[in-house]
């Protein structure tokens, strides 16, 4: 009788970068070319925006709901914003990574640190612009943010860039099909790890 092989387990790979590098995109791009990869969805207890829909925006969830995950260390980082609290449930993120799927994780510079300092062994990858000049073109060119907000932005991007020498590997966003050309290989080699 043979044994069934045992399953690797999957692992976290946590990525951020500065609003306007073109994190969401890189990430959709490579999500449409591997649906084999699992994308963790924040928890949070603001109300949904007419157009987002749940499980796949946000878990909407009520404060005493998000008190009792703090509580009970359901989270793996969480931050209060504006108000409202936005977090990372731990649970859904070991359910997959025990069935040996790759999970992403896309947040802030902090919440990377928190993650960090809860699971050691997650990977963790900063995405940056060619320069901040760039940055302050591609925030331009999004239209969304007035001058004063790109200044802010820019401001903050400055901060999270000082802050890179924690993530495990460093990418330069310069189109997206180099950038996830360079995720994949990323993804390959840590799997070869094992």
């Amino acid at each position: 009788m043979t044994q069934a092989s045992p399953v690797h387990p999957g692992r976290l790979f946590v990525f951020s970068g500065p609003s306007g590098t073109g994190k969401g995109t890189v990430l959709a791009a490579l999500q449409a070319r591997h649906p084999e990869l699992w994308f963790s969805v924040s928890a949070t207890t603001r109300a949904p925006r007419p157009a987002e829909v749940e499980g796949r925006d946000y878990l909407f969830v009520s404060r005493e709901r998000f008190e009792e995950l703090i509580e009970t260390d359901g989270l793996l980082e969480w931050a209060r914003v504006f108000g409202n609290f936005y977090g990372t449930p731990r649970a859904p993120i070991n359910e997959h990574i025990t069935a040996g799927i790759d999970c992403l994780l896309d947040i802030d510079s902090q919440g990377a640190l928190q993650v960090r300092s809860r699971m050691p062994e997650a990977i963790l990858v900063f995405l940056e612009p060619p320069s901040l000049d760039v940055l302050r073109e591609r925030l331009i060119q999004r239209g969304t943010e007035d001058p004063v907000e790109i200044e802010r932005r820019l401001a903050a991007a400055a901060g999270e860039i000082a802050c890179e020498s924690v993530y495990n590997h460093i990418l330069v966003n310069v189109t997206v099909e180099e950038t996830v050309a360079r995720i994949e290989s990323l993804l390959a080699a840590h799997r070869l790890e094992e």
